[in-house]
């Protein structure tokens, strides 16, 4: 054995053709999964931006609506908006009922904040239509998120 043999060339030295071109491989492969998760950890994926638009009921959750209210009694509901969008976010609320405004708020929102609002609204059959629109502005034109009631 020649005396400035490295240990690398010993170890291919002394196998098969076959098991050297398996190991070259398994190593390029073990370099390409580091590669990967190097890559992944810079630079993560964002999820999609998007912004929750919800109503509670009275009492903080999902149901239990005033849905069937009499004349002139009150009804409550919280609306929720938390924004997602990766940005501060401004946002138009406007809730309609029968097809009038009943309430207009223009608010921001920074990523990942949280807004709830209490609604109160007077019974007023025969239709009681409830309309709640979120515009995320500056378009003030189309409605980003609607919900009924």
């Amino acid at each position: 054995m020649k005396k400035n043999e490295s240990k690398l060339q010993k170890a291919f030295k002394d196998k098969s053709k076959n098991q050297n071109i398996i190991s070259i491989i398994l190593v390029a492969i073990l370099f390409v999964f580091i590669a990967i998760t190097v890559y992944l950890i810079i630079s993560p994926v964002q999820p999609e931006p998007f912004t929750e638009f919800y109503l509670l009921g009275p009492d903080g959750k999902a149901g239990n609506y005033p849905t069937n209210l009499i004349e002139g009694q009150q009804g409550k509901v919280i609306i929720g908006v938390i924004n997602h969008e990766h940005n501060t976010t401004n946002y138009q609320l406007i809730v309609k009922k029968n097809n009038n405004i009943v309430e207009n708020r223009i608010f921001s929102l920074d990523n990942n904040q949280k807004k709830e609002i209490t609604f109160i609204f007077t019974s007023s059959p025969p239709n009681n239509n409830l309309e709640f629109l979120l515009y995320k502005l500056p378009n003030d034109q189309n409605a980003y998120r609607s919900l009924h009631l």
